[in-house]
């Protein structure tokens, strides 16, 4: 493994595969290659997972669990595989089996641009030109864009109008609570970010105001498994990943909120109501010191509950028709009401003491440095199965599919990596005409 600190690298260079993005995915395709015998150059911006290890809050842990942690060619081998680890951590395993593997890598190298040369055709070593910020410029055959769909923090434009005295943050610059200025706080965004910083912050005796938003609840353990480890064993439940409630009800996106700060029970709007965090309802607008909201705290919490309530159906469903040994659980886990209550549609920030804000509002994608005709009128690119881009050579990893997030989960980068890794591979024996059998490739 390479890291170059100032991706200072003048002139021309070739690569037959150039990876943007040494996140899990990036490292994923870089591995799978090397599985198949072909290599690649990974570029990063700054660090070998960079976001895990740098902009992340200090006590955020990954939910899917250690058993999630697996690359290509190295699962999980250590002794608490319901282990809980840290964003930090996370990346530091990433670096191992980076320089385990010696991957190409050159860190601190931030990308400019990407062109196509319109001549190019299918017989050409150079489909793609990727200029580094350096000056710089890698010709390659294939292009992989590992930045995945959450690259740029999104804030709603009603910020703008918020009270200037009181502080606004993203989550993506949320450390911990001492950083913030004393008195109450309020989190925007019930997904992971939302309830995880929600949950340290009544933790540390700080007055906690969260405003929902739609998104899933689900127990962080069931008969004897995690939920991760169902997920993955069953197909289905990934499904409901984007999909709409059986009864018709509203979409709730989102993977499963389930890493707790102590490390026991579950994680949803319920139990931190229980905990003493006011919920609200969503922020439709701001007037200075005053946010309008929508009156939706008990038909957000209740859809919430009843999505819990389908992943159990669900998991009992299959363990029954599928005859799976699994030890019975009675009564089966619930998500909490009986905190929940109505709010109003007006949050006085001042009123309440609110002297912070903290955006938990998501990320959207970041594909810029892709040429314009390979995205779409929202930039975001045009793709099949969340992999394939829209010229020969061009691939996609870590993107949703469709309406399902599987193929965003950190263990994603196993497949992804791989799936690409074969059409690379393929590509290669068609153009230089091995004899060897496209079955085996």
């Amino acid at each position: 493994m390479t890291a170059d600190k100032h991706g200072e690298h003048g002139g021309y260079e070739y690569a037959e595969t150039v990876v943007i993005g040494a996140g899990q995915q990036g490292c994923g395709v870089a591995g799978a290659l090397q599985e198949r015998g072909r290599g690649a150059l990974v570029l990063e911006r700054g660090e070998i997972g960079q976001a895990w290890a740098h902009e992340r809050w200090d006590s955020l842990l990954v939910g899917s669990g250690n058993l999630s942690v697996r690359f290509p060619g190295r699962e999980y081998d250590g002794d608490d595989p319901y282990g809980l680890p840290s964003g930090p951590e996370l990346a530091r395993r990433l670096r191992r089996y980076a320089a385990e593997r010696k991957l190409h890598v050159r860190q601190h190298t931030p990308v400019q641009k990407v062109e196509c040369p319109p001549d190019a055709s299918d017989r050409d070593d150079v489909r793609f030109r990727t200029h580094l910020a350096s000056g710089g410029v890698i010709g390659s055959r294939n292009l992989v864009a590992a930045v995945g769909g959450y690259a740029a923090p999104r804030t709603p434009a009603l910020a703008a109008d918020v009270d200037p005295a009181v502080l606004q943050i993203h989550s993506r610059d949320y450390r911990n609570p001492e950083a913030l200025p004393g008195g109450a706080v309020l989190v925007v965004g019930a997904g992971i970010s939302g309830q995880q910083i929600a949950d340290e912050l009544v933790d540390s005796g700080r007055r906690t105001f969260l405003a929902v938003g739609r998104h899933r609840a689900w127990p962080r353990r069931y008969r004897g498994r995690g939920i991760q480890e169902w997920l993955q064993a069953l197909p289905p439940l990934y499904e409901e990943f984007g999909a709409a409630g059986g009864d018709g009800g509203p979409v709730l996106p989102g993977l499963p909120v389930t890493a707790v700060n102590d490390r026991t029970g579950d994680l949803n709007v319920g139990a931190l109501a229980a905990k003493g965090v006011t919920l609200v309802g969503s922020v439709r607008a701001a007037d200075g010191g005053r946010l309008l909201l929508k009156d939706n705290v008990v038909a957000t919490a209740e859809e919430s509950a009843r999505s819990f309530g389908r992943a159990v159906d669900l998991i009992d469903t299959v363990i029954r028709e599928r005859g799976f040994a699994a030890p019975q659980e009675n009564p089966a886990p619930a998500m909490p009401l009986d905190g929940v209550t109505a709010f109003g549609e007006t949050l006085d920030l001042a009123h309440h003491g609110i002297t912070a804000i903290v955006w938990c509002t998501g990320f959207g994608p970041d594909y810029g440095i892709l040429p314009r005709h390979v995205l779409d009128a929202t930039g975001a690119p045009l793709q099949q199965k969340g992999l394939i881009g829209a010229l020969p050579g061009l691939y996609y990893a870590g993107l949703p599919d469709g309406n399902s997030l599987a193929s965003v989960g950190i263990a994603a980068n196993v497949e992804n990596g791989r799936f690409i890794a074969r059409l690379i591979h393929v590509d290669h024996v068609m153009r230089s005409g091995s004899p060897m059998s496209l079955a085996t490739t």
